[in-house]
């Protein structure tokens, strides 16, 4: 593991593991879990909160 002030760690909410993550990640800002692959966004910064990322709906111009 690195230095804090480069990076921080927070929970996969759906496998329970611990992903490291940059020190300036941002709420809003949408991570991939290394091992699995799954789309993770930032909900909170202080503590860090990961949540599954919403699937993307199609926008047909309606």
């Amino acid at each position: 593991m690195t230095d804090d002030a480069d990076s921080n760690v927070a929970e996969d909410p759906i496998t329970g593991e611990e992903i490291e993550l940059p020190a300036d990640v941002e709420v809003g800002e949408i991570v991939d879990n290394p091992v699995t692959g799954a789309e993770l966004e930032v909900v909170s910064v202080d503590p860090i909160v990961l949540e599954e990322a919403p699937e993307l709906e199609e926008d047909w111009g309606e």
